[in-house]
């Protein structure tokens, strides 16, 4: 495994991490196995993969329940753990997006009661709630870093202008945001301000949350509930689009003895200011594939290639 900095703080992460959506996301997924999903997030762990990522969302805080009972197995200081705030639940099931500094507090410390630890590595505010001023929100979480409850602070769904205001003061460590070879509207402004202003870019939805794994056909049916409804990758027409794209993608990475899911991580990772990749999955067998990506090196022809395809296709 490979590893580098978080920006602005001493942490180390590995450049492979880890998404945990789909461990105990049942508000997310369909049919979840709990147990696959632990063994899942211990297999990262034992690859070398330190950078393990969750929100109190996913499952409406099952993931993070889940993800700490198996972080007890380990020592502590050997994880990096990220966690979310910003999501508020309530006894009918609706969920509001909530920034207020009070709100944000109590959401850490159910967050580090769920999780099992006295710390969070690495705490974002999830999405934007439209009406908090997001430095008020962000400047909590700079007295959270203060009281030691958070190491290093986070933003993410956020707009350029959103970004700026957060980073004001220099406070932000690391922006999580759709990016990968099929959505890449991240590199007119947001990437490029990331690397001006030395924060971590973290992607999520690397393999285009399975369009990248290379196995869909156009006769996918997602279930009704299925978040990926929502997502314009899936519309039939981008779907179609993207499918002709991922045919390309698979011949160039036969070329190169290896699959399109491979090269589609390579390829992020050599993107200037992106720190890591957080991909998801739900079986052990999952990760042990994802961690041969580390071994790939794509030479400026072959970025020079992808663009190509993807530009074309």
């Amino acid at each position: 495994m490979l590893y580098t900095q978080l920006k602005k703080t001493d942490i180390k992460i590995s450049q492979f991490g880890l998404g945990t959506n789909a461990v105990g996301g049942h508000n997310l997924y369909d049919n979840l196995n709990e147990q696959n999903g632990k063994d899942f997030v211990r297999a990262a762990i034992n690859e070398g993969i330190n950078f393990i990522d969750t929100a109190n969302i996913y499952g409406k805080g099952r993931s993070e329940e889940l993800v700490g009972e198996v972080l007890r197995e380990f020592p502590r200081d050997s994880i990096v753990l990220a966690t979310k705030g910003a999501n508020e639940w309530f006894p009918d099931g609706t969920v509001k997006l909530n920034n207020d500094p009070r709100f944000l507090r109590k959401s850490l410390e159910d967050s580090l009661n769920r999780l099992q630890t006295d710390y969070i590595d690495l705490y974002y505010i999830h999405n934007p709630d439209g009406k908090t001023p997001i430095g008020d929100a962000v400047g909590e979480l700079v007295r959270m870093k203060e009281e030691g409850k958070i190491r290093a602070i986070g933003i993410s769904n956020m707009s350029l202008e959103q970004v700026k205001e957060a980073n004001a003061h220099g406070d932000i460590n690391a922006l999580q945001l759709e990016y990968s070879m099929l959505n890449r509207s991240v590199e007119k402004d947001l990437l490029p301000y990331c690397v001006e202003n030395n924060i971590s870019f973290v992607p999520f939805g690397p393999l285009a949350f399975g369009l990248l794994g290379g196995k869909y056909t156009k006769d996918l049916a997602l279930p009704p509930n299925d978040w990926r409804n929502s997502v314009p990758l899936f519309s039939k027409d981008e779907f179609e689009k993207n499918l002709t794209k991922v045919e390309e993608l698979k011949k160039f990475a036969a070329n190169k003895n290896t699959t399109v899911s491979h090269v589609a991580l390579a390829w992020l990772l050599a993107q200037e200011g992106v720190d890591a990749v957080i991909p998801g999955g739900k079986h052990p067998q999952q990760i042990h594939d994802t961690v041969k990506a580390i071994d790939i090196t794509l030479l400026e022809e072959d970025l020079k290639k992808i663009d190509d395809i993807l530009s074309n296709s």
